[in-house]
């Protein structure tokens, strides 16, 4: 005969263990569906949870560092003297005043109002000779070969939608209220579009650059055309970033752009599509360290590991910009790599950690490429910089509408993002390109 009170509580004891089971799964679907928005590569703004703030071991001193020289703006030369009203008798007793007995000076910088719009009459000269019967034309070097709207008004709008940011109906706007050019915004859009026909020989020149390069930097971050998911991809050097959307973030999307040739070096993070395309790769330090630091909040094994890595890190590190001589380099290179490899094989009793131990492994040949290859950095900050732009971009306009936009879009943004690292004046850089296109028409 069974005991009352040993089934009431076997009973009991299963409602628990189903309930723990129950809790134990929702558990992990919330730290799952936590894990896409809370990760060490969620950048703060999409955060949903904020870190605490770091206590502050002293008095908080806002501002400059302390120790900061300062930069004050060297004062101009004045271009001009504006005198102010004078006056010839004492507006107190009625005395004549004579000359000034003190002359004060306030140089103020000031910028000319906005020049209405102009109505321009290009003429265009056409010849027939008589001798041989065939066509000369002439045209000036400023008037667009089509369209209504002058040089300057393309360079403009095309600079205040890709640089200021503004939508297309912020564009109008803001002609209207400078200029008083009255445009709409489908004439923007347009506007946009024979800009980047123009612009797309200089894309080729900086696509046969970025293919011939000893060092690229690569990084991607999705975007949405026309409801589907896409990628940006970024691919920059010391001197030039081109910019691709594609519909992919496979290795073919390397393959088109750096081509099947491309011998150079990759600075990525740990994505396969790296892999699977090149084996000349540095992984990115930044993530490896970013994950390390992450995990070791969570898992207090993993606090001697990210501590080991850091200090391994900061030591290779100093070798970032001058490279040491190819045999030190091989020592560096085998001593930090049978580090990584005695950190990565110790017994790990959390699962996590030992997957972290797993990508440290998997990456073992591509941690330490940067101490043989001049130029070559040990993280991917220069692709994730030059994705920045973009990223904003994508929070103003939501997404693309169709293939027409991320084609204006990588066109325009590829050369001015080139020409922003060559330290060249954009708008005029713009309208020299404009006119040399035009002249070949």
């Amino acid at each position: 005969m069974t005991c009352q009170n040993c089934t009431r509580l076997q009973e009991e004891n299963t409602r628990l263990q189903e309930k723990i089971a129950t809790l134990e799964q929702e558990n992990t679907d919330l730290k799952r569906r936590l894990a896409a928005h809370e990760n060490p590569h969620t950048p703060p703004s999409r955060r949903l949870i904020y870190p605490k703030p770091r206590p502050q071991t002293g008095p908080r001193f806002p501002g400059r560092p302390r120790g900061h020289r300062g930069s004050t703006r060297p004062r101009p030369q004045p271009d001009q003297v504006v005198e102010p009203p004078r006056r010839d008798t004492c507006t107190r007793c009625g005395s004549p005043l004579g000359e000034p007995s003190h002359v004060g000076h306030r140089i103020v910088e000031e910028i000319s109002n906005p020049a209405p719009r102009q109505v321009i009459d290009y003429l265009e000269y056409e010849w027939e000779c008589e001798a041989c019967g065939s066509h000369t034309a002439s045209r000036h070097p400023d008037c667009p070969p089509s369209g209504w709207l002058g040089k300057n008004v393309l360079v403009q709008a095309t600079l205040m939608k890709f640089v200021e940011r503004l939508p297309h109906g912020r564009v109008c706007e803001a002609l209207q209220r400078t200029y008083g050019l009255q445009v709409a915004p489908a004439t923007v859009l347009d506007i946009t579009r024979r800009v980047g026909d123009w612009l797309r020989p200089e894309h080729e020149r900086i696509l046969k650059r970025i293919r011939a390069a000893d060092v690229v930097y690569a990084d991607e971050t999705g975007v949405k055309v026309d409801g589907g998911q896409h990628w940006i991809w970024a691919f920059t050097t010391l001197s030039d970033t081109l910019v691709a959307i594609r519909g992919s973030r496979g290795k073919k999307v390397l393959r088109e752009v750096l081509g099947e040739d491309f011998n150079g070096m990759v600075v990525c993070d740990g994505w396969k599509s790296y892999t699977g395309f090149t084996g000349r790769i540095q992984r990115c330090w930044a993530h490896l360290l970013r994950e390390a630091r992450c995990l070791a909040e969570h898992v207090k094994e993993a606090r001697p590991l990210s501590e080991a890595l850091h200090r391994l890190y900061g030591g290779l590190s100093c070798w970032a910009v001058d490279k040491p001589p190819p045999e030190v380099a091989a020592l560096l290179a085998g001593e930090a790599r049978r580090v990584m490899v005695d950190l990565a094989g110790r017994r790990y009793e959390s699962e996590e950690v030992r997957r972290f131990a797993g990508k440290m492994m998997n990456g073992l040949d591509h941690w330490f490429t940067f101490l043989f290859v001049p130029g070559c950095e040990p993280t991917n900050n220069r692709a994730e910089r030059a994705l920045r732009e973009h990223v904003v971009q994508r929070k103003i306009m939501g997404c693309f509408r169709n293939g027409k936009g991320t084609w204006i879009y990588e066109t325009v943004m590829t050369v001015l993002s080139s020409w922003k690292q060559q330290g060249r004046d954009l708008p005029q850089a713009l309208g020299e390109t404009l006119t040399q296109e035009w002249t070949k028409s």
